[in-house]
């Protein structure tokens, strides 16, 4: 991958409409990086963040308050909805720390399928004036290059 500074090419490369998007996407870049130099300075690591979560869990003298502690918790390793997975076979995070694991033993990795029954794409319907802009590039494309 060949690094630019070029805003045109950055604009192609991470699919935005505009310039100002590309500056945009640095700017909350750059201010995401001090932000986390912010929370490294004041000592706010993920250990202290659930460090404190885990303490409201088993301090609160409500019940109520434990209990959302307890479900941030388990939200925040994805295990908040118990579903059955016997029958659906193994899920990604599974696979993809199955598939590391062979990596490091040298072993050849097959490319796996992903079951995406589970999920219905529903597209959005298409605004008016969008459908006619893109039946208007068809029409300009089309008389291009007719004859």
């Amino acid at each position: 991958m060949q690094v630019t500074e070029n805003p045109k090419e950055l604009r192609k490369a991470i699919g935005v409409k505009a310039v100002a998007d590309v500056v945009r996407t640095l700017d909350k870049l750059t201010i995401r990086k001090e932000y986390h130099e912010a929370l490294a300075d004041n000592d706010v690591s993920l250990n202290f963040i659930v460090g404190g979560i885990k303490g409201i869990a088993q301090t609160s003298s409500k019940d109520a308050t434990r209990l959302k502690a307890y479900q941030t918790l388990l939200r925040s390793i994805g295990l908040e909805r118990y579903e059955d997975i016997e029958d659906k076979g193994k899920g990604w995070e599974e696979l993809l720390v199955e598939t590391q694991q062979k990596l490091l033993r040298g072993e050849e990795v097959e490319q796996v399928e992903v079951n995406t029954d589970d999920y219905e794409v529903i597209a959005p319907p298409v605004p008016e004036s969008e459908q006619k802009r893109i039946d208007d590039e068809r029409e300009m494309g089309r008389n291009l290059y007719a004859e």
